[in-house]
């Protein structure tokens, strides 16, 4: 039995370590099974929840402590483990029974002292157990400000977006705004900054995927939501002005889904890495016009009509639609005009674009549509 216990007790220790490492020292994306288990069942509970909740505001509230309450049940997790895997290897080595053992590591894990084998057979072991301690508790603070340094500089673009694309954010609202205050011209820094913005989130969120589930201060806004505006208003501008410069715009767009593959290939979700750009698309040529009347209804220039247009948009559009939209589900992001059903029907969210020179009557004004289609409650 002691034989067993040693054995169960080093497996243990070494996988949380190996848990630890993952997720707070290796600088690459490694996926840590523990940490993954964790944050699912830490998230379980609150989705049930938040899945029969009607509106966009409610699910945001209540899916809102889920990533931070996962951090400290993951760190709860570690040191549960730890003192049961020294435990066990204590319970190995000496004569003690398993419930004297717990206490012995546990006592050394958190530096306590009140538990004292005097045995020389337990010096190593409490020794590990009391180093150990420490060290995942120092590594986890330093963890955190690493972690929300992250986010705020993702929130930062998506608050900076609310102007440009309304709230929550959509492709052709971006290009309207544009049109509406005559700076068509000027879309390309925009794209710049997101082409920027992408890749430093697809570096963190594969990083930290914790970071996935992190949501915006305001229920409107989401950074997959702002992510699949500006690649919607980059593949719209390709598609209906192509005498005009493509470089940053493309460049924008292929950043954009390159990280959306990332993060894919980091949580497990297949995806077709060269989609045929006459694929399937969940959005239809109607909603498509719908946009199209959005952007002419502010002036934007088009060399191409709606009908010559569609074939081009939806070539780019079938490179990271099918991604965007089971990552939104998944992460119930506010439900935004092309970007997909969720786990539960809810309301559209479409934007006003405000008339030029002064505010619009409300502070978020939306106009609501329900879907119908429903999908799995699974994660």
């Amino acid at each position: 039995m002691r034989a067993v216990f040693g054995v169960l007790g080093a497996v243990l220790v070494l996988g949380i370590f190996s848990s630890v490492l993952r997720t707070l020292v290796i600088p690459r994306p490694t996926r840590s099974s523990f940490t993954r288990i964790v944050q699912q069942a830490v998230r379980w509970p609150f989705q049930r929840v938040a899945d029969l909740a009607r509106g966009a505001e409610t699910k945001d509230r209540v899916l809102a402590p889920v990533a931070p309450l996962s951090i400290v049940i993951t760190l709860m997790g570690w040191l549960f483990c730890f003192m049961v895997g020294y435990g066990l290897l204590e319970a190995a080595v000496s004569g003690l029974g398993l419930r004297e053992s717990l206490t012995e590591s546990g006592s050394s894990l958190f530096t306590l002292g009140f538990a004292a084998g005097n045995r020389a057979s337990l010096n190593a072991i409490d020794f590990c157990a009391a180093a150990t301690g420490p060290i995942v508790i120092g590594l986890q603070i330093g963890y955190l400000p690493t972690l929300y340094a992250a986010y705020q500089r993702r929130e930062t673009e998506v608050t900076l977006l609310q102007a440009r694309a309304g709230s929550p954010p959509w492709g052709p609202e971006i290009l309207a705004r544009y049109a509406q205050v005559d700076v068509v011209n000027s879309v390309g820094e925009l794209f710049r900054s997101w082409e920027r913005w992408s890749a430093e989130v697809g570096e963190s969120h594969t990083t930290y995927p914790v970071l996935i589930h992190f949501r915006s201060p305001k229920a409107t806004r989401n950074w997959l939501i702002a992510l699949l505006a500006v690649m919607d208003a980059a593949a719209l501008r390709l598609a209906f002005n192509p005498s005009h410069p493509q470089s940053e715009v493309r460049m924008a767009l292929r950043a954009g889904f390159v990280c959306l593959r990332d993060i894919a290939d980091m949580q497990g979700i297949a995806y077709d890495p060269d989609p045929h750009p006459d694929g399937p698309l969940e959005l239809t040529y109607e909603d498509f016009l719908v946009g199209v009347a959005r952007m002419r209804e502010q002036g934007y220039p088009t060399e191409r009509s709606p009908e010559e247009a569609w074939p081009h948009f939806r070539g780019w559009r079938v490179n990271y639609e099918e991604l965007a939209q089971r990552l939104a589900r998944d992460i119930d992001a506010v439900p935004a005009p092309w970007s997909g059903p969720r786990r539960t029907p809810v309301a559209i969210r479409t934007p006003v674009t405000p008339d030029p020179g002064r505010p619009p009557a409300r502070t978020a004004p939306v106009q609501e549509r329900v879907t119908s289609q429903k999908l799995p409650l699974g994660i």
